[in-house]
């Protein structure tokens, strides 16, 4: 299973293509995040290795002979033999590199238990972070560690917000919980006056040149603080009045801001209060973004099968069977699908039947599946021989032929629909 950009035991590559969406790069990291955490050896059996950018695979490799070395002293035969041959796994999946990846390489390692003693399974993930890591780190333990990487994972997005007005303007980095007051600026232009005649004029135009300077600095303010922090997903724009609309509608932000521009709100302050305020008003809209994204999604969907039916395809098995012969160009796969496709073997006389488990049956199934009768023989020697979950599937056809695929939730009438009505996964057709 991939994460991130990671190449994986089955499947290398699948997450680092390019076509896969945000929202899909989000929910396998996740899961995979959470099935590691999941998994529990005997002993200290498990290992986690954080090999942080710039660090030499040459001295980590000297690092992992030592650790074989010292697993020798370990008093259980079973966990000493299981603990090197994953430290030898761990080194030959380190051969296919001449230098960690710009953002470090984590592997995780480790005999992982069957249903019986003597089953274990040595299981090798090999992760590349969306981040940089810093973390230098070997550790041998009954469960992954994980924790960095759960940390990178729950970083929230960086938004930039600017609250202003004809009398000053903040600039802030919101991220999650936190806000950074980046810059407080202040124009010291008058407000308009009342008096007429032609002093008023010149005193005006004076004004605009003013708030014009005033306008600028901002506008340099606010792409510096953009520059340095390349990361930002999005710009949030604020204040009371007109100032927002005036001061976007010159051509001072950098291009590549401008294009990020989510909201602009009114608020009835500036200052720090603006900015809270600006949060309050832009969350709901951001969230709007969101669902109407994939009401939009759904609608184009729902437009063509009733304008132009033999434009779309939907059910997995009719999904799957358009993508592999190249004519889909967008999948929309609902989340709720969270189901597996499991491969039942008979040790016995070779019986195979292939059945679509939900998620929550997968950990009671190996046993139930054990107890059950062959059909063909009547032996009790069923046993799982194969998984993969179905969105796991239609990520990695979707990969190989270039096919754009995006998850859809259930929080609206559109995903709902989705879900019931259409199995799940519909394609929109070339």
């Amino acid at each position: 299973m991939n994460i991130w950009g990671a190449k994986a035991v089955s499947r290398p590559g699948v997450l680092s293509e390019k076509s896969l969406t945000s929202s899909v790069r989000e929910y396998l990291s996740r899961r995979i995040i959470r099935e590691l955490s999941e998994k529990r050896g005997r002993g200290t059996e498990l290992i986690s290795l954080y090999i942080p950018p710039g660090r030499r695979i040459s001295e980590v490799m000297t690092n992992l002979r030592e650790e074989y070395g010292k697993a020798s002293n370990i008093k259980s035969r079973t966990t000493r033999k299981n603990v090197q041959d994953a430290i030898v796994k761990v080194q030959q999946r380190l051969k296919l590199y001449d230098e960690a990846p710009e953002n470090g390489l984590v592997i995780f390692c480790g005999a992982i238990p069957g249903e019986t003693p003597g089953s274990e399974n040595i299981e090798i993930h090999v992760i590349e972070p969306p981040e940089k890591i810093t973390l230098s780190y070997y550790g041998c333990d009954d469960k992954f560690y994980v924790e960095p990487l759960k940390e990178i994972l729950e970083k929230k997005d960086k938004y930039l917000i600017l609250s202003i007005d004809n009398s000053e303007a903040t600039i802030a980095i919101a991220s999650g919980r936190s806000v950074d007051i980046r810059e407080e600026l202040t124009s010291g232009v008058p407000g308009k006056t009342s008096k007429g005649g032609q002093s008023a004029r010149r005193f005006e135009r004076l004004r605009e040149m003013e708030l014009n300077d005033f306008y600028r600095r901002v506008a340099e303010r606010l792409n510096e603080v953009y520059l340095q922090n390349p990361d930002i997903k999005g710009l949030i724009v604020g204040g009371p009045g007109p100032t927002k609309e005036t001061f976007l509608d010159k051509d001072f932000i950098h291009y590549e801001l401008r294009r990020k521009i989510l909201v602009v709100v009114d608020t009835s302050y500036t200052g720090h209060q603006g900015v809270k305020e600006i949060l309050e008003k832009a969350s709901e809209k951001l969230q709007e973004l969101e669902i109407i994204k994939e009401r939009n999604l759904v609608n184009s969907f729902l437009k063509l099968l009733s304008m132009e039916p033999d434009k779309v395809v939907y059910g997995p098995k009719e999904v799957e069977d358009a993508v592999l012969s190249g004519r889909v160009r967008l999948i929309l796969f609902s989340e709720a699908l969270d189901v597996f496709i499991v491969k039942i073997k008979c040790n016995n006389c070779g019986y195979e039947t292939t059945e679509q488990h939900a998620s929550q049956e997968m950990v009671v199934l190996p046993a139930k599946i054990s107890s059950t009768p062959c059909p063909k023989c009547g032996s009790t020697s069923l046993q799982v021989a194969e998984k993969e979950s179905l969105l796991d599937k239609y990520v990695e056809m979707a990969s190989e032929k270039g096919v754009q695929l995006e998850l859809i939730s259930t929080a609206t009438e559109e995903g709902m629909m989705l879900y019931k009505g259409f199995g799940g996964v519909v394609g929109i057709l070339k």
